[in-house]
């Protein structure tokens, strides 16, 4: 494929160009941090993403191996489901890259008759930006489920704490009155 070459060709300036779009999707002092911070361990979010990224078009040259590419949108799409972005802006950073392919390689595109190439590539794009709703979604659902079980427990505490639930080993609480709760775990008497 002499679209594969070209892009082989192009790789630093298309990685460049995408990681900025995608920084760009920060905060101006996240941002900032991000691009200029190239410690990855004071950078992980960077250093995850920046590697990501280049993973990602590896795998775009190479003909994407499902595993691998779910592997390293994973790596990406978990730092930004995790931050204050709407599903649209989390997967957002996955579209730029077929504007940005264009672009770099507008003359050779025009030249060598690649446009069958170019779309067959776009589609391998839209793939992934689907991929990552399902990783997006599942990592989502992981946050929900971690918050509701913190919220179970804290009331389960909460409830130990005023004496309205038996302990651990069964013993009721000592109830004068008999409209107090009696509560174990995933059961409520009165």
């Amino acid at each position: 494929m002499k679209l594969n070459s070209l892009l082989a060709d192009k790789k630093d300036a298309i990685l460049e160009k995408w990681f900025d779009v995608i920084i760009e999707s920060y905060p101006p002092d996240t941002s900032n941090f991000l691009k200029n911070q190239s410690n990855r361990f004071a950078n992980p979010a960077g250093s995850a993403i920046s590697q990501g990224i280049e993973n990602i078009f590896d795998e775009l040259l190479r003909g994407l191996n499902q595993e691998n590419t779910l592997q390293f949108l994973d790596n990406i799409v978990r730092i930004r489901a995790v931050q204050d972005f709407t599903p649209s802006q989390a997967l957002s950073f996955i579209f730029p890259l077929k504007r940005i392919i264009r672009e770099e390689l507008t003359v050779e595109i025009a030249g060598n008759q690649l446009l069958d190439e170019i779309l067959a590539l776009e589609s391998k794009i839209d793939d992934l930006a689907l991929s990552a709703f399902d990783i997006y979604m599942k990592c989502r659902e992981k946050i929900y489920e971690i918050k509701a079980n913190e919220v179970k427990s804290m009331t389960f505490r909460l409830l130990q704490m005023a004496n309205l639930i038996n302990d651990t080993e069964g013993h009721e609480p000592d109830f004068k009155g008999n409209n107090k709760l009696k509560i174990k775990r995933g059961e409520v008497k009165k």
